[in-house]
């Protein structure tokens, strides 16, 4: 730096008048700042980042889309592996290898889904990092041990899952298949702590929970361990088992309609049946976990309840009740349509029951789509006396609403527990006993959760919330505990009347399957919304402030276009998926026009090949 110095001295020295001086300064002052430019050693630090965007498409809209298709794909490949495993551990004990070979078929749609979803897990991570940075500096601060945890979980899950599918064939026999069974069992471990830990970073936006001080484990556990993270993470298990279970009925549905003769058409119609029992075993259960999760969020912060169940949000939940009854309709439909054309005889028998099922669900949706507050004009709000209407404004609390849902998952159980004693004839000595038992037991359920409902218009809200509504679940969970033990042992012994015939459903079956399925993923979507709006202009709730151009919810409108569009996007894929999955088939139906194909070799619909699939008279 001396010799420098010296040298821009000389310079100066030989430069003459007043322009000359100007222009050594000029040159000096560039020279002086070379090192800086070049080393950045007294560079003035320019200003943070804090957001990114792409014109006219938004980059909230496409961090939306493809977090949404993220977790949807997630619990895809979440959920299946619950009940892939499940299937394989019945046909190992009970020899049965339609369980085995629908556990593997489970397995196939699962390996090429996988890939898929770490796909866009990592766009929607790069996404974030650009299009967020400064939140997203944020949580790494807080979270960085348990990104490490979640690398080296989703290392472990991806050799466990590629040991468990390839070596599916080779691990067949004796001990091999214990380990087999094992290597299941782990993948599902692995799979629930790949759930819960980003759970909890998303939890953390919700209820944040933070620690000035403290180490870095510390801290990342106390913000891991928020008020909400153990009810959503209960709420997105029963979820992911529900929207596997449906997509994997859709699956069955549409090879179904497909199939190009009797043993294809068999077997995925008791796939079909199977996994509309997922479904429905997990949609029993998923309203208890969604009311547990509302619960602790009035309890954590009840300015953000109101948002969700009284402000402007509020109207999402009646379109929440429209998609759930529509889901409940739709797998009773399918449970009828079993007994109607499974189980020979028996219509006759269950059509009156069925109606009044049917008629006890539209009746409760009916009340569960009732809104407290109606979109009227000044001159219909004058004619009512106000924005609530005199009669049907009873039916838009929760109150009203607490009572229906609780009612129609004893229609829906009542549903399943008619379709499994469909065919068979009681012939233990304590049969009509115990038929009374369950009949007093399920009549005592229905007028309790009643009388709750209605006593819960004249007590305070905190009573309703915290005991009744609390013992209506109870009353509900107390009836699927007690009839289920009591039909088994009752069937244990009971004579078959009629076997179970399979690959006779009507085509709308199939399309039932599609339908539920596709129910559930705008369900979810929609849910998805719900959550992220509850913190409205918080990214991290009441602590890191959204100061974006997206710094709004989005009117419900234009969230429902987008809802829309996850949903097309989600099916579009998982088409992909089941395509990429049979692509290996080979058509196993014999040379020239079988039963069950067209001429020219087109397959025929399923459930019009032939005069026996006709519906007949008095059928559904």
């Amino acid at each position: 730096m001396r010799d420098q110095g010296g040298w821009i001295q000389k310079l100066l020295r030989s430069s003459s008048g007043h322009a000359g001086t100007l222009l050594g300064l000029v040159m000096a002052a560039g020279l002086l700042s070379l090192p800086a430019l070049v080393f950045g050693a007294d560079a003035a630090p320019a200003a943070a980042t804090e957001y990114r965007d792409v014109p006219y498409v938004g980059s909230r809209n496409i961090v939306w889309v493809v977090a949404q298709l993220h977790l949807l794909l997630a619990g895809f490949v979440l959920g299946v592996p619950i009940f892939a495993w499940l299937c394989e551990v019945v046909a190992w004990k009970t020899g049965e290898k339609r369980y085995d070979k629908l556990a593997k078929e489970f397995t196939k749609l699962l390996t090429s889904a996988y890939a898929t979803t770490a796909l866009f897990g990592g766009i929607l991570l790069f996404l974030l990092i650009s299009f967020y940075p400064k939140l997203m500096n944020y949580l790494t601060d807080i979270f960085f041990p348990s990104f490490i945890v979640y690398c080296i979980l989703f290392l472990v899950e991806t050799a466990t899952l590629y040991l468990y599918w390839y070596g599916w064939d080779a691990m067949q026999d004796g001990g091999k298949k214990t380990f087999h069974i094992f290597l299941g069992f782990m993948l599902n471990f692995f799979a629930f702590f790949i759930m819960i830990v980003p759970n909890s970073w998303a939890t953390f936006q919700s209820s944040p929970v933070v620690l000035a001080e403290g180490s870095d484990m510390a801290r990342a556990w106390a913000a891991t361990w928020n008020p909400t993270w153990w009810p959503v993470n209960i709420h997105r298990l029963i979820a992911n088992v529900v929207l596997g279970g449906y997509i994997c009925g859709a699956y069955a549905g549409i090879r179904y309609l497909s199939a190009k003769n009797t043993e294809e058409r068999d077997h995925y119609d008791w796939m079909g049946y199977v996994g509309n029992f997922i479904g429905v075993f997990g949609l029993l259960a998923l309203p208890f976990a969604g009311y547990w999760l509302m619960r602790e969020i009035y309890q954590y912060n009840q300015q953000m309840g109101i948002t969700l169940m009284g402000g402007f949000l509020s109207w999402l939940f009646i379109l929440q009740a429209m998609l759930i009854g529509v889901l409940f309709l739709g797998s009773n439909y399918y449970f009828w349509l079993g007994i109607t054309y499974r189980i020979p005889g028996s219509e006759m028998k269950y059509r009156k029951p069925m109606l009044a099922m049917l008629v006890a669900l539209l009746l409760c949706l009916g009340v569960w789509m009732t809104p407290h507050s109606l979109v009227a004009s000044m001159e219909e709000a004058r004619k009512m006396g106000g924005s609530h209407h005199p009669l049907l404004g009873v039916f838009g609390v929760m109150s009203a609403k607490m009572t229906v849902a609780n009612l129609m998952i004893l229609v829906t159980f009542m549903s399943f527990i008619m379709y499994w004693r469909a065919g068979k004839q009681e012939t233990a000595g304590w049969a009509k006993v115990a038929k009374a038992i369950m009949g007093a037991i399920l009549a005592s359920a229905a007028i309790a959760v009643i009388i709750l409902g209605v006593w819960g218009y004249f007590v305070p809200a905190i009573i309703r919330i915290n005991y009744f509504s609390t013992s209506q679940v109870l009353v509900v969970l107390g009836v699927m505990l007690t009839i289920t033990p009591l039909t088994a042992l009752l069937l244990r012994s009971a004579k078959t009347t009629t076997e179970m015939v399979w690959g006779k459903m009507p085509p709308r079956a199939g399309y039932s399957l599609v339908l539920n399925a596709v129910m559930v993923v705008l369900l979810m979507t929609l849910m998805g919304y719900a959550r992220s709006s509850s913190r409205v202009h918080w990214h991290v709730y009441g602590v890191v402030r959204d100061t974006s151009p997206y710094a709004f919810s989005p009117a419900l409108g234009y969230a429902a276009a987008l809802m829309a569009l996850n949903t097309f996007f989600f099916c579009m894929l998982v088409a992909f998926i089941f395509w990429v999955a049979t692509m290996g088939d080979k058509a196993k139906a014999p040379s020239g026009a079988s039963k069950g194909e067209l001429p020219h070799g087109l397959p025929a619909m399923a459930g019009a090949s032939s005069a026996l699939d006709e519906p007949k008279a008095g059928k559904f």
